[in-house]
């Protein structure tokens, strides 16, 4: 007999991706996917059931189709249909425990993945260069999905702790991005001029919503030689992005502003519904977040197809052209470099972070 596996959160592009994906693994007997509502794209062969994870009616879902893997992937910061932000709260935190306490009584589970985020380590100013799985944050999120991320957290270790027989993944995923993203940072990111904090120029990674679904499969099956899939893993493609470099690469304009109007300016965002740019996504817009993913490739053995620059790359010509077109702007910035010679010469020009001069 193959694996039963439970998905949560299969209304959503990315549970609904993994659901397909994983039928066609040869260790997987049936998949069953959760959501409180019904999917508008195919699950392909997979049983559905509505079901709603913040109601002890998951128990019964467990324990009816002798499921041994969970995967949680209802755990987001969007909205999906009416409900906004209490809703979405609702369902990571309370749909957690829930699910956990399911998962907790049931004799048949003996694995857990978790999507998580490295939003869990907050941005603040005196954040180290890089984050690995053991760093402390500076500061805790106080609010938002990040908070919710935190919270998730929580929960998973307390029932690791007491269910050490059931093999536990929790997969801390950086910004997701690809043609099909939908998040407040592709939101943003969208937009025709964006808005960012005057004198800042965050550091950004990102991971490609094809790796995630690699990662997931790879996490929810038996490790292989040399590999362990149980633990916590920061998940990001090779290399980071300045904000300035997106701008640039997208053809949108920045607006830099000073740090008070910028949340002024994300209040009026979400007050008319064009983006949640929330005081989570603010500050990660201002100092940025870069995290280690040694563990990734050494220990859980994955190794991305996509560098943070190619998912980038892909996540761009999903979306219309920018105000100011990419080659123009290059154009324009080497014109300006041919003109500086002697700052050139002694060495003025900057290497950034993902290998390209600065400009």
């Amino acid at each position: 007999m193959g694996k039963v596996v439970l998905v949560t959160g299969v209304a959503r592009q990315l549970g609904g991706r993994l659901v397909r994906r994983i039928q066609r693994d040869p260790e997987v007997d049936r998949v069953i996917g959760v959501d409180v509502l019904r999917p508008e794209h195919h699950l392909g062969g997979a049983d559905f059931v509505r079901a709603d994870i913040r109601q002890p009616t998951i128990g019964r879902v467990l324990a009816e189709h002798a499921v041994d893997t969970v995967v949680h992937m209802d755990v987001t910061g969007t909205p999906l249909g009416a409900g906004g932000r209490t809703s979405v709260k609702e369902t990571n935190v309370i749909g957690t425990m829930q699910l956990l306490g399911a998962c907790q009584k049931s004799p048949t589970v003996k694995r857990l993945v978790v999507k998580s985020s490295t939003s869990v380590y907050g941005s603040a100013p005196r954040d180290p260069a890089v984050f690995t799985e053991t760093t402390p944050p500076k500061s805790l999120p106080s609010g938002g999905f990040a908070k919710d991320a935190v919270e998730v957290e929580g929960y998973v270790r307390g029932f690791a702790r007491r269910r050490p027989d059931v093999a536990v993944c929790v997969l801390r995923f950086a910004n997701i991005l690809g043609p099909r993203a939908d998040s407040p940072l592709a939101e943003f990111l969208s937009l025709p001029v964006m808005p960012t904090v005057f004198g800042y120029d965050p550091r950004l990674q990102f991971v490609h919503e094809d790796d995630v679904i690699d990662v997931l499969r790879i996490a929810l099956h038996e490790p292989r030689r040399g590999t362990l899939n149980s633990g916590t893993f920061n998940v990001a493609g090779d290399g980071v992005l300045l904000l300035s470099q997106c701008s640039r690469r997208l053809g949108r304009p920045t607006l830099p502003l000073l740090l008070p109007a910028v949340t002024r300016f994300g209040s009026v965002l979400r007050t008319i519904g064009v983006t949640d740019f929330s005081p989570e996504q603010i500050r990660l817009l201002t100092h940025g977040r870069v995290v280690s993913t040694v563990q990734m490739r050494e220990t859980l053995g994955f190794h991305p197809r996509y560098t943070t620059a190619e998912t980038f790359a892909d996540f761009a010509r999903s979306r219309q052209p920018g105000l100011l077109p990419p080659e123009a702007v290059a154009a324009a910035v080497d014109r300006v470099a041919a003109g500086l010679p002697t700052a050139r010469a002694a060495g003025g020009h900057s290497s950034q972070p993902d290998g390209r001069t600065a400009g």
